[in-house]
């Protein structure tokens, strides 16, 4: 099965980069990388050390609901070229040993019974696994660890 792989939008990420505020309304927080291997969500690069990136709250869902989690992600501070949405693995889903993939509907909701820690090199065998039940649209992969939201993923 193809599969594609969905970075943050641009113009989220632009807004970011000129300050407008995160989910929770606070503007971004600038900090300097250091080698703690920071992953730029919208280009999905690992952020240089010495850079300087942004913390932010992201929402990736456009409704609120109970569904809709929020959580901490990284953004290269200057403007940064997008991932955009492509077949190829990105640099950032080979930085770890592994990643949560859970599948959500059409309607924005957890397909229970999707969610799994993955290793990195099985992500995509995974995601063809979690696609072959009908209800899934579209794959969430976040960090195994924190939870964190790396990027999304739809059939090809």
């Amino acid at each position: 099965m193809q599969i594609r792989y969905t970075a943050m939008p641009t113009e989220i990420a632009r807004a970011y980069q000129t300050g407008a505020p995160d989910a929770y309304g606070n503007p971004p927080e600038r900090q300097i990388a250091d080698d703690g291997g920071y992953q730029c969500r919208h280009c999905l690069t690992i952020i240089p050390p010495g850079d300087e990136m942004l913390l932010v709250a992201y929402r990736p869902f456009e409704a609120l609901d109970a569904y809709a989690e929020t959580g901490p992600v990284f953004v290269c501070a200057k403007a940064c070229e997008g991932f955009g949405t492509r077949a190829e693995t990105p640099a950032t889903l080979q930085a770890s040993p592994d990643f949560l993939l859970k599948g959500y509907g059409a309607n924005d909701r957890i397909v229970y019974g999707t969610g799994a820690v993955t290793e990195a090199a099985d992500v995509a065998n995974r995601a063809a696994e979690v696609f072959a039940n009908p209800d899934v649209a579209y794959i969430h992969v976040r960090s195994s660890r924190n939870n964190c939201y790396q990027a999304r993923i739809d059939r090809g």
